[in-house]
């Protein structure tokens, strides 16, 4: 994507993240708090000389929650495009993962324990490179529903003789 594309915001929001994870970012907020404590006796420690320091920090917080959740929020859709596009190339991974982040938090605790047991059944299985995925559980879960449901047919079908 081109830059030009990009909105004022969008490249105050990129700019002001970097600077804001940096040292120099960390080194000036040491410095005001030095600068301000060291202020603290030419103004009584009054409660003006506090407000000072205080609202600072509060406007300074708040508008730093907004431009962390917008990094965030960027970060974890290009994270998602990239491991879905790890699922689609890899012929082995089940599709149906694609896209999971749009699931409820329930739904994602369903699938959480299923891959627990997937990882159980990894641990116990002696060849490293056997694959369990969704896709071999649930064809692995009809043929024993299929193997199952021949077996009782066979056994309904003894009983009338």
């Amino acid at each position: 994507m081109a830059t030009s594309d990009r909105s004022i915001f969008e490249k105050f929001s990129n700019w002001a993240t970097k600077f804001t994870g940096s040292s120099y970012a960390f080194l000036g907020a040491v410095a005001i708090v030095v600068i301000w404590a060291v202020s603290g006796p030419v103004f009584n420690y009054s409660e003006t000389w506090q407000l000072v320091i205080n609202t600072g920090t509060t406007i300074i917080t708040f508008l730093m929650v907004f431009l962390i959740q917008k990094s965030q929020n960027k970060d974890s859709k290009a994270i998602q495009i990239k491991l879905n596009e790890l699922i689609a190339a890899n012929e082995k991974a089940s599709n149906r993962i694609v896209d999971i982040e749009d699931l409820t938090e329930k739904e994602l605790d369903q699938l959480h324990c299923y891959y627990e047991k997937l990882a159980d059944f990894a641990e116990e299985d002696e060849d490293i490179h056997a694959s369990h995925s969704i896709d071999a559980a649930k064809r692995n879960q009809d043929y024993k529903h299929e193997f199952f449901k021949r077996k009782h047919e066979e056994w309904l079908s003894k009983q009338k003789k």
